[in-house]
């Protein structure tokens, strides 16, 4: 069961990150650190004063977001400070009211994300993600060579990751991944006579192994609008200025192509650049089968998460279930669509954690407000100036002005084009920074390229979306690649080697699978 202590941190500072750093990476991060601090309100100036042209909201918001950006590039502060100065920012030089600024806190798709943290939390606490993981490496032949391992693990992290953020999978996954990396370091150091200079940290095993918890994270967080913010951001962005509803299932149904692509290139890129010493290690079944043992039976609290994340899951489900069948011309489909919102459903599922005993004489239940409190706040925040910034975007007509930019100095005025000049930024945005942030930028600059070109806008934000949780090279890029890179297990250098590959094929993937699949759908 995992600690508050023992979660790695999402939103890190200097110091909390140095130890994991060599010195000449401190050297690197100090600078980029303090040269953000003083660069930021620079630009900012200088940005704003360069858009006198433009109307003054327009021109304010554009100097606040040139501020922001450099703080979120250089993480200057903490991230999601970041993104609370810009809403104070924002209110105080006029360019919204507060009312409509903090109102997107009130968006149905803030209370997805408590609600799925809430239950990602209880999973930790009653150990559903080490009995999921070691129940799946328990399958036969699944830890009879140390490439099956490391696919097998991907495929858990992935499949996690559609339904809990990537940030939680991968801070569940990497703590289970780092015990068999030990326990193979041990079996191989055992079969080498004993090698003592066999350091678990520099084995090439190890390090396919995190990258895939890390990147099976991110790429299994596109199955389902919940898995990562940039889905929930995007989709609420196209539903409240494009008219364009998705419901969870089709959103399944056009992701799912594209992931499993995405895994499959992902498997074979990694286990080729990241070749294991050697294909078996003796005993690592019975490892397994050892921990599996630690963890005995069920207990009351494992079995009520089931219930709570089954009911979830369900209801979530549920109506785009019925509209696949009925085609979404029925009564019902429109009754459930109504009432099943995606935020009340995961507010109730989380609620019945509070509500399911674990000991009744005692009133003890799954879940206590203590742990509640444990969710990641710092990426709510994000996620809620995310959306009062992308809708202040809009508003004030400067995604327009900034896209209506780039069609005329690129020359883009097709579906293709625009789709994959949208893919391109969200993915190069989100290497530098959060991919909260990338898609809060691009999806409305592509959603004016395309209405400017009278092309369906929904392509390029959905290909945007899905770009902005594509950052591999850096650390920085997502928390999960911040999370396994703490490790120790995987060097910058080869987190770069592979995070470029994946990113180059992970756009053509993009570009082509949401284009097809969306016309295949009929979204937008």
């Amino acid at each position: 069961m995992s600690t508050a202590e023992e979660r790695p941190t999402t939103y890190r500072t200097f110091d909390e990150v140095q130890e994991t750093l060599s010195p000449a990476e401190q050297r690197f991060e100090r600078i980029r650190r303090t040269t953000g601090l003083f660069a930021g309100p620079v630009l900012g100036i200088v940005t704003y004063l360069a858009c006198s042209s433009l109307d003054e909201p327009a021109q304010r918001l554009a100097g606040v977001l040139a501020w922001v950006a450099v703080y979120w590039i250089c993480e200057a502060i903490p991230i999601p400070v970041t993104a609370m100065l810009a809403m104070a920012a924002v209110i105080a030089l006029g360019i919204a009211t507060a009312d409509d600024v903090f109102g997107a806190f009130g968006n149905s798709t803030i209370f997805v994300f408590i609600g799925g943290f809430i239950l990602a939390e209880s999973m930790r606490k009653h150990g559903l993600d080490r009995r999921f993981a070691f129940g799946i490496l328990s399958l036969p032949g699944v830890a009879a060579s140390t490439t099956r391992i490391i696919v097998a693990f991907g495929a858990i992290t992935a499949v996690l990751s559609g339904f809990v953020s990537n940030t939680a999978t991968a801070a569940m996954m990497m703590p289970i991944g780092a015990g068999i990396v030990g326990f193979m370091a041990s079996a191989m150091r055992r079969s080498s006579d004993g090698d003592t200079d066999l350091n678990p940290q520099r084995l090439q095993f190890a390090t396919a192994l995190m990258l895939m918890v890390a990147y099976s994270a991110s790429v299994g967080g596109l199955l389902t609008p919940v898995g990562s913010p940039p889905n929930l951001i995007g989709r609420a962005y196209l539903e409240e200025e494009l008219d364009v509803t998705i419901p969870f299932f089709q959103w399944m149904i056009l992701a799912f192509p594209l992931v499993l692509l995405m895994f499959l290139v992902l498997c074979v890129l990694l286990v080729r650049l990241n070749k294991p010493e050697i294909k078996r290690v003796e005993g690592v079944e019975g490892y397994i089968a050892e921990e599996r043992q630690k963890l005995g039976t069920m207990g009351p609290g494992g079995r009520n998460t089931l219930i709570a994340f089954g009911t979830a899951v369900a209801l979530w489900v549920l109506p785009g279930a019925v509209g696949l069948v009925t085609g979404g011309e029925s009564d019902t489909y429109d009754w459930l669509l109504e009432h099943l919102d995606e935020g009340a459903v995961a507010i109730f599922a989380a609620s019945l954690l509070f509500l399911l005993p674990l000991d009744w004489g005692k009133r003890e239940f799954t879940l206590s407000w203590n742990d509640a409190v444990k969710i990641d706040w710092g990426t709510i925040i994000l996620f809620g100036s995310g959306i009062a910034l992308g809708g202040l975007l809009s508003s004030t007509g400067l995604a327009e002005t900034m896209g209506t930019s780039l069609s005329d100095l690129l020359g883009t005025d097709t579906l293709v084009g625009i789709t994959i000049l949208a893919t391109v930024i969200a993915v190069l945005i989100s290497e530098t920074t959060s991919n909260t942030a990338s898609v809060v930028v691009v999806a409305p600059i592509a959603a004016q390229l395309a209405l400017a070109a009278d092309v369906n806008p929904a392509i390029p934000v959905l290909a945007a979306v899905f770009g902005a949780s594509f950052g591999f090279m850096l650390p920085v890029s997502t928390p999960p690649n911040a999370i396994v890179y703490g490790t120790g297990m995987v060097p910058i250098t080869k987190m770069l080697r592979s995070g470029i590959v994946f990113d180059v094929i992970g756009i053509v993937i993009i570009v082509t699978g949401v284009t097809v699949m969306a016309n295949l759908l009929g979204i937008g």
